[in-house]
């Protein structure tokens, strides 16, 4: 294949500009902010879960003490109706010593009961705490989330911005390539190795190999207009004054 030399110096250009999008792609799935979200969003998920957990606790220990609350309301107005009938004098002897022994057993009930009310009052004042403190630490997760994708964001928008001006220079140097040269190096991009790079100092700038001297010598003697292929990788090898031929 021939192409004029200032044409295949446009490769270097195009090749330079297809690095950069490479880079700009590789950029865009290997920003360290992206672990960070999803280390983050595995935190909130975790937080979150813990907050529901000791809020339902939380929640368990109110039903208990509204029941317990409720069965102390019924000891107490049992007492107080046996109290009245007592008060009343118009009970039999019997029926007397059956409200006595009624009452200290709804006595003692009801210290039992208030007592484990007061247990639970204090289990509750505990997982109460767990729960502010669950909501702390989700919060503090949420902030660490919110920060790494404000970064991930500002970083995207920058690689949106070197996406759209690299894709205009490389609109710009498309038309001015032989379409036989220009398929030529597609073919190359398109199987993910470097497309074109400059011959510096008899070493080949995609692979960045030295030539031996009998390559050296092949295309010494090959002509300028010649478009010659490094050996090693494919990559069309552009020369100029810099090639140490």
């Amino acid at each position: 294949m021939k192409a004029d030399p200032a044409v295949q110096r446009r490769l270097l250009d195009l090749a330079e500009v297809d690095a950069e999008l490479s880079r700009v792609r590789h950029r865009r799935t290997a920003m360290p902010e992206l672990a960070e979200i999803t280390a983050a969003e595995t935190a909130v998920r975790a937080r979150r879960d813990a907050g529901v957990a000791v809020r339902t606790q939380l929640d368990d220990l109110d039903r208990e003490a509204a029941r317990q609350e409720k069965e102390i309301d019924a000891v107490r107005a049992r007492e107080d109706r046996d109290r009245k009938l007592l008060q009343g004098g118009t009970i039999g002897a019997k029926q007397l010593a059956d409200l006595e022994h009624e009452l200290h057993s709804l006595e003692r009930r009801q210290s039992v009961l208030e007592d484990d009310l007061l247990e639970l009052m204090e289990r509750r004042e505990a997982v109460e705490l767990d729960v502010k403190h669950a909501e702390v630490e989700l919060a503090k997760a949420e902030h660490v989330l919110a920060e790494a994708t404000h970064r991930r964001d500002e970083n995207l928008a920058d690689l949106d911005t070197v996406d759209a001006r690299r894709a205009a220079e490389r609109a710009k140097i498309l038309p001015g390539l032989p379409s036989d040269l220009l398929a030529f190096y597609e073919r190359r991009v398109a199987q993910g190795r470097i497309g074109a790079a400059l011959l510096r100092a008899r070493r080949c700038g995609a692979c960045r190999l030295e030539l031996d001297s009998r390559e050296i010598s092949r295309i010494r003697e090959t002509a300028a207009t010649e478009v010659v292929e490094c050996e090693e990788c494919g990559a069309i090898m552009v020369r100029t004054a810099e090639s140490g031929l």
